[in-house]
């Protein structure tokens, strides 16, 4: 169950990790791919690095598409289903780290739950 609930996460690193990868940027496609092993280091500091790198991994997203249609519009080749497609990627890479703050077990899990014997103010 587990598993399931980062899966996004794995799918996400494998698309970046790809996306580099295929633009001849190795030294970055290999921590891309195994960011996600930070999950087995149950810390707050490591799940917030993870939905960083996600939400980094989606603005490269939105670039990468900003720079395809550019091109395609310059030079007259269709580019309105391409941007639909990257946009989708880049908007699903984005939320993917999204279960942390959602999912009451994973916050708990990974130190994320906020004090309740914090003051509050009224």
């Amino acid at each position: 169950m587990k598993f399931i609930r980062i899966f996004s996460i794995v799918l996400s690193a494998l698309l970046l990790g790809a996306h580099f990868r295929w633009h001849g940027m190795d030294p970055l496609s290999i921590p891309v791919i195994l960011f996600p092993a930070l999950l087995f280091i149950k810390k707050a500091w490591a799940a917030r690095t993870v939905q960083i790198i996600l939400f980094l991994g989606g603005l490269e997203w939105v670039r990468t598409t900003i720079e395809i249609a550019l091109r395609r519009i310059d030079a007259g080749e269709p580019w309105v289903r391409m941007a639909i497609i990257l946009g989708a990627v880049a908007l699903f890479t984005a939320v993917s780290g999204l279960p942390f703050s959602r999912n009451k077990e994973l916050r708990k899990q990974y130190g994320l739950e906020k004090s309740s014997t914090a003051p509050r103010s009224e």
